[in-house]
């Protein structure tokens, strides 16, 4: 039985489209190993959002080319599609393909092994219009599922190079969508993330149909899906039929990730966002209407080429103002081939990481303080696995719907059904809780009392 090997680079959408892949490979009778023992074939799903991404995709190739010189190495992935001859470069690597065509990974395989030639897959992604369909019916991880509703992105800001390895947005067609989210639920999924490289910009590529349009299905034709929670999505893409959308839900989660960025002005018109911090600030105080208890999570770049102290303050102000939950916080980093990279009064690394220091930290009281509102409540949440920080005193941790992830005794049955808990001690990074009961009616209650 021939093996493969997968090692992931990069983002939510990498990590999708590994276990499609390995779909694939397990259709053809592959069984899939660990990536640091010997495979026959190797397969290193690459990231290129960063320079420090390509230098990382590099050192992992090579990684599986010293593992077992003689097995197939496949490179695919972002940084694939966008420097495919850098790649193809190294000694060692046989097949390159992109961030398309990865149906076919298994037939270049089979053509390598025939002819023992190089083969460079990698089109140009620009043309293409169509989503390509990859399925995946279950996840290495058991109790959140993704699922890919679209591809590429027409956004085009100055500090991303995704348009270049995603091409131009398309969108899934939604009875895939609708098909999939249903056999994921089959499955014993009760929570659904929805994911893409752009994902609130499903259905911009289509003539009557959008996100509002898609998410309006997905509830009145998945049974048992209990949670739905969007991955990403801008504030531009937030329109009123969102909103009302969200508004009537019984299964759109208390939660939204939407990236800011900056929330100065003249940094965002650098940027080429397509917001203004009116408009932004207009959109929280709608969904929080809709939406009483709303988390709200963000990524903000810091020290973008030409940010000055007041424009950071802006931002910091801002977030404060509007108690976001949590941060992803990054210093700015130069990405070779997008035009913010070219910028004159590029911001010094010191003065970076102090903005950044600064706004963690301002991060973790908000995180604190949004969590503090719900002592003593009880929430449900889906127990994911032991706790990390120690495996061995029987709790668990796990994600309410408003994405506080809560630590407490649980049993490894109660692991990806919903259980009630009471909230007893709110913090940050985690915070503790009490099992309740169980509302699943998946197995006898007497059984799973603690």
């Amino acid at each position: 039985m021939p093996s493969v090997a997968f090692h992931t680079l990069g983002c939510k959408v990498n990590h999708y489209e590994t276990e499609a892949i390995w779909q694939l490979f397990k259709e053809e009778g592959y069984e899939r190993t660990d990536f640091e023992s010997t495979a026959d074939v190797y397969i290193i799903n690459t990231c290129t959002v960063t320079n420090t991404g390509d230098k990382k995709s590099r050192q992992v190739i090579r990684r599986a080319i010293r593992k077992n010189p003689d097995a197939v190495i496949c490179v695919t992935g972002c940084y694939a599609q966008t420097s495919p001859a850098e790649i193809m470069a190294i000694p060692g690597v046989d097949i390159v393909v992109g961030t398309q065509d990865r149906v076919k990974m298994l037939e270049y395989i089979e053509q390598y092994k025939a002819e023992r030639e190089p083969i460079n897959a990698v089109g140009n992604i620009m043309k293409n219009r169509v989503y390509e369909e990859l399925d995946v019916p279950a996840f290495t991880d058991r109790t959140r599922a993704s699922l890919k509703i679209q591809e590429g992105c027409n956004n085009f800001c100055t500090f991303c190079i995704i348009p270049w390895a995603r091409g131009l947005m398309r969108s899934r067609d939604p009875e895939e969508v609708i098909r999939q989210a249903q056999q994921l639920v089959d499955a014993g999924y009760k929570e659904i993330v929805l994911t893409g490289i752009h994902t609130g910009g499903y259905g911009e590529d289509m003539k009557d149909y959008n996100l509002a349009s898609l998410l309006r299905d997905l509830e009145a034709n998945v049974t048992g899906l209990k949670r739905l929670r969007i991955s990403s999505i801008e504030a531009s893409q937030i329109t009123d039929e969102v909103i009302e959308v969200i508004n009537q839900s019984n299964i759109i989660v208390r939660h939204l990730h939407i990236p800011i960025q900056s929330a100065s002005n003249t940094v965002l018109k650098r940027m080429r966002r397509k917001y203004t911090m009116e408009f932004f600030s207009e959109r929280l105080e709608r969904l929080k209407e809709a939406l009483p208890g709303l988390a709200v999570t963000s990524d903000v770049i810091v020290g973008f080429p030409g940010e000055t102290e007041e424009e950071f303050m802006e931002t910091y102000n801002f977030i404060k103002e509007h108690k976001f939950s949590e941060l992803h916080v990054f210093p700015y980093s130069k990405r070779t081939g997008t035009p913010a990279a070219r910028m004159e009064d590029q911001i010094d690394e010191d003065v970076k990481n102090e903005r950044v220091h600064r706004l963690i930290t301002l991060s973790d009281q908000l995180a604190k303080e949004y969590a503090s509102q719900f002592e003593n409540e009880v929430l449900e949440v889906i127990p994911e696995e032991r706790f990390k920080n120690d495996p061995d005193s029987g709790l668990y941790e796990g994600y309410t719907d408003n994405y506080l992830k809560v630590v407490f005794q649980a049993t490894e049955q109660m692991v990806g059904k919903i259980v009630k808990v009471k909230l007893t001690k709110p913090g940050y990074p985690y915070n503790e809780g009490e099992f309740v009961r169980l509302i699943d009616d998946q197995y006898d209650i007497k059984e799973a009392a603690i």
